[in-house]
């Protein structure tokens, strides 16, 4: 639990009067984001919804060779999130790196209109996740730095909602359009394409260059007055010798080897509810609906009761959902209660994590902190993408799910060990050192 203050919380300003005035809940910059966010995942998740039942389905792929490409998918966005977030703390400009990334997803989309086998379409892919890869550190380090430390729960839940609404959005848009326009699939696409653009364009005209970093940016100064250089190599491995840091990145390690994709928990309700192909595209909506819903009250909750817990708690939830697919494949409520509980998850886990590491890592190495955790947990994705596709082409989807829920109990319990509070709590520190001195940043952040 943080300790009251009776002070004037962080970020209030004081009136002429000498009283204070509360800063807005959430900063412009944070709502900026979302839009650009909400506008990019309408076009993303268009193409997710579709592009499992295109490949399988349409290009004949087996479930190991959709494990393979949709590892590579969430791979190739695992090595490059570590290059851009620290491009972004070496230039000091998060907007460039993330309009980057932006760009290059944008371009991705008209090319999925000539890629019609499975090389061209990998190739696609692997473009399209290097954009996401390079925009992700830099994004969430400007939403971090824009956010006082207390609130950063908060403010990741409202970014991670306004993110949502587009993923609720996109599959809905993919319905529609696959039941109206002559040639669906690539009428998505090229649809796709026009919307991403309009993202980047909203990106350029209303998020601020300096956004988050104010006029004198944090960590930018040294305290002798001179100008701060960009960070480099040395400074940004020194983030290891965090022991929180560490044990925040092996654990969204850990449990990213036994989250299966979003991908393939789609096509495992419709294997064993025999969901009808055409209302595959909606599958994401039921996700997408809940996350929408409680990714605010989440994130407010891990600020209030602790970060570790809300986050454990939304494996559990994850952990029930594989239970159900496992044990009740004929309920009528089935695809219903599944859907929730991978909704509770992500709005537990999406936006509690990277506030975590936010009040963990220096503010000059924010981008890169955060590219470290999301790395090593993309990474362990990719890796269960290619475990889990083997397993369901070798045993069966039954089999391969339930290992995948013993491995994900496993892992649950070490991280419950290994995030457990070293030392009493009050919050994390509003103001980390610009200096990374890891021996005296917090070890108690959540």
């Amino acid at each position: 639990m943080y300790l009251a203050d009776r002070s004037a919380p962080a970020g209030a300003k004081t009136a002429p009067g000498g009283g204070s005035t509360r800063a807005p809940a959430v900063a412009s910059t944070v709502l900026a984001l979302g839009t650009v966010s909400l506008i990019t995942d309408v076009s993303s998740e268009m193409v997710t919804a579709v592009l499992p039942l295109y490949l399988v389905a349409g290009l004949g792929l087996s479930p190991l060779g959709f494990g393979a490409l949709d590892g590579v998918y969430n791979g190739v966005s695992a090595l490059v999130q570590l290059t851009g977030g620290h491009l972004a703390d070496r230039v000091r400009n998060h907007k460039l790196i993330a309009g980057v990334g932006y760009g290059l997803s944008a371009l991705c989309k008209p090319l999925l209109l000539l890629a019609h086998s499975l090389g061209p379409v990998g190739v696609v892919l692997a473009l399209e996740r290097t954009g996401k890869g390079l925009r992700t550190a830099p994004r969430d380090a400007l939403i971090s730095l824009s956010t006082p430390a207390e609130s950063q729960g908060r403010a990741f839940g409202v970014h991670r909602a306004m993110d949502t609404t587009g993923a609720l959005l996109g599959p809905l848009a993919a319905f529609f359009i696959l039941n109206a326009a002559v040639g669906g699939y690539d009428a998505v696409f090229g649809v796709s394409a026009c919307i991403a653009v309009l993202g980047v364009v909203v990106l350029m005209l209303f998020v601020p260059s300096g956004a988050g970093l104010g006029p004198d940016p944090v960590g930018t100064v040294k305290p002798d007055g001179a100008k701060a250089t960009g960070v480099n190599l040395r400074e940004a491995a020194a983030l290891l010798r965090l022991p929180r840091l560490r044990a925040l990145a092996l654990c969204a390690a850990l449990l990213g080897l036994t989250t299966v994709s979003d991908a393939f928990l789609y096509l495992l309700l419709q294997d064993r509810t025999g969901i009808r192909e055409q209302w595959f595209p909606l599958l994401p909506l039921g996700t997408a609906a809940v996350f929408l819903l409680l990714a605010v009250p989440a994130g407010a909750l891990a600020d209030r009761i602790g970060r570790r817990t809300v986050f454990l708690a939304g494996h559990a939830l994850l952990l029930a959902g594989y239970g159900l697919l496992l044990w009740a494949p004929h309920w009528r409520a089935l695809p219903y209660l599944v859907l929730a509980l991978h909704g509770l998850f992500y709005a537990a886990t999406d936006g509690v994590l990277p506030a975590a590491v936010g009040a963990t890592v220096p503010a000059r190495l924010r981008a890169t902190g955060l590219a470290v955790v999301g790395t090593g947990r993309a990474l362990a994705r990719f890796a269960c993408s290619l475990a889990f596709g083997a397993a369901w082409t070798v045993w069966g989807a039954g089999p391969a799910l339930a290992a995948a829920s013993a491995g994900l109990c496993c892992c649950a319990a070490v991280a419950g060990f290994v995030l457990r509070p070293s030392a009493p709590e009050s919050g994390p520190d509003p103001a980390p050192d610009p200096a990374p001195d890891p021996a005296r940043l917090p070890r108690g952040t959540r």
